[in-house]
């Protein structure tokens, strides 16, 4: 996912962060051979293939699996299997000394279509300029996974022994497909899985505005993801004989009905500390907005103004749009069937089925089917009744330390708990009842977000960064104090 939208914390009196993330005093780079063991990886898993449609993740995952066991990892402490030879998935197990429960980090190795035409560079390459590599996947979220494997690597290497077990699970088909590896792990092998609580840095992050850092986001919440088709029929006919039963018509006008309306406003605990953090950061006029929408109860004006905000309109409702629309069959002839599919980021406590009737009744015509589309494609009359799972507690093992080291790396930055307004493979682990942080210790400009788009690339300074990040971090949450 990768979910990286421009904060709206951007537009906030900077003065809360004044120090130019690049220039800041407290972070030493990794070493040269940190360096070229990283890149290496990183360069190595870009350039293999991993889409859906003709890319393998086995190829990304044998290949992380033969470094661990160059490193010295025992076979049996490394798994890989999967439903099928393209989606084989790879758990590594760093062996601790048991006096805690262990720390789950996931990845997903695979990677959204590029076409070369599209690209500047060849998207399959991964090529250094002007600062940057560019690549699919180098913000989405291959960077973050070459980072873990270097964190293992680099801790094994000097021998490091943490308190507890650390996991780490590259996985298959968090951007589409029918083999999701993450799921297929914990039904298939939750043994593998089993953790206190997990990271997944396919989220959260550092934004930046014109170099200054602006806030560091931790997703200790996210929305469910559903897709629904909306399709309408009748038996069409010649178009020099127009009439208005128009099955483009009947889509058109429930998709306008769609733009119009509005899901209720609803915080939860994540949002509300969001908002609540953000209130003493905005500008006076917004501030009292948010005061306003914050209170008991909510004042709707407040919600309506700060609602403008495509961001905190999300952040606050279940959203709705239509994406992808197909109707007719020539250009002479008036259409037997027109559809749409209708994209919806659903707020936790909210099931897939509950939003499909709202949908029902926001359209009100009878002639207009919604049926439910499951990640492999399926068409489905009904929809699952399973709600998203409530925010996760912010732990102050967890977090404590996380603090710490962001105001050495980024100094004066606001560490702010929120919600991914998309959602990534922490919805399986977080309902399988293992804690899971979104947070990817990257740092990107908020002008400059190119997941899934054109010429997809990362400042070199960022994952260098990141690099030593997370090699920090793991060491003060498994050094024996966790704080």
């Amino acid at each position: 996912m990768r979910n990286r939208f421009a904060s709206p914390i951007v537009f906030a009196v900077l003065a809360v962060s004044t120090t130019m993330a690049q220039s800041a005093p407290g972070w030493t780079p990794p070493d040269a051979a940190t360096k070229e063991q990283a890149l290496g990886i990183f360069k190595q898993i870009i350039e293999i293939n991993s889409t859906d449609s003709v890319g393998s993740v086995t190829a990304v995952s044998k290949a992380m699996q033969q470094r661990f066991l160059d490193a010295g990892f025992p076979a049996s402490d490394i798994f890989l299997g999967g439903p099928n030879d393209r989606k084989e998935n790879l758990v590594v197990r760093y062996r601790g000394t048991g006096a805690h429960d262990p720390i789950l980090f996931i990845g997903h190795e695979d990677v959204v279509e590029a076409r070369r035409e599209d690209w500047t560079t060849d998207p399959f390459q991964f090529i250094e300029k002007d600062g940057y590599w560019y690549g699919r996947g180098t913000q989405d979220m291959k960077d973050c996974d070459a980072i873990m494997v270097t964190t293992f690597l680099r801790l094994h290497q000097e021998g490091f022994k943490p308190d507890r077990d650390l996991i780490l699970a590259l996985t298959a088909d968090e951007e589409g497909g029918e083999s999701n590896g993450v799921d297929w792990l914990l039904k298939n092998h939750p043994e593998l899985m089993k953790a206190a609580f997990a990271f997944n840095p396919d989220g959260g992050g550092v934004d930046l505005q014109n170099g200054k850092a602006i806030s560091a986001d931790v997703d200790a919440s996210e929305k469910l993801y559903a897709d629904y088709q909306l399709i309408v029929t009748n038996p069409g006919g010649h178009s020099s004989l127009p009439v208005p039963d128009n099955a483009i018509y009947h889509i058109a006008d429930a998709l306008e009905r769609l733009q119009h309306s509005q899901f209720p406003f609803e915080l939860n605990a994540t949002t509300r500390a969001y908002f609540e953090k953000l209130e003493t950061l905005e500008p006076a006029q917004t501030a009292a907005d948010i005061r306003a929408m914050l209170a008991t109860p909510p004042d709707a004006g407040a919600i309506a103004r700060l609602s403008v905000s495509p961001e905190w309109n999300s952040v606050m409702h279940t959203t709705c749009v239509a994406t992808r629309l197909l109707a007719g069959h020539a250009n002479n002839a008036l259409p037997a069937m027109a559809q749409a599919n209708v994209n919806c980021r659903i707020l936790p406590g909210h099931s897939r089925e509950e939003v499909r009737q709202d949908l029902i009744r926001v359209f009100d015509d009878a002639k207009i089917t919604v049926r439910y589309v499951d990640n492999g494609g399926g068409i489905h009359s009904g929809a699952p009744d399973s709600k998203g799972p409530p925010p996760v507690a912010l732990q102050p093992e967890v977090m404590k330390p996380l603090e710490k080291l962001v105001a050495v790396y980024w100094p004066g930055t606001p560490v702010v708990p929120d919600m991914a307004t998309g959602a990534s493979d922490s919805i399986f682990t977080n309902a399988a009842g293992i804690p899971t942080y979104n947070w990817s210790a990257i740092e990107l400009e908020v002008s400059d977000v190119r997941a899934h788009g054109k010429d997809e690339r990362l400042p070199e300074t960022s994952y260098w960064k990141g690099v030593q990040f997370w090699y920090d971090y793991v060491r003060m949450l498994t050094a024996g104090s966790g704080q």
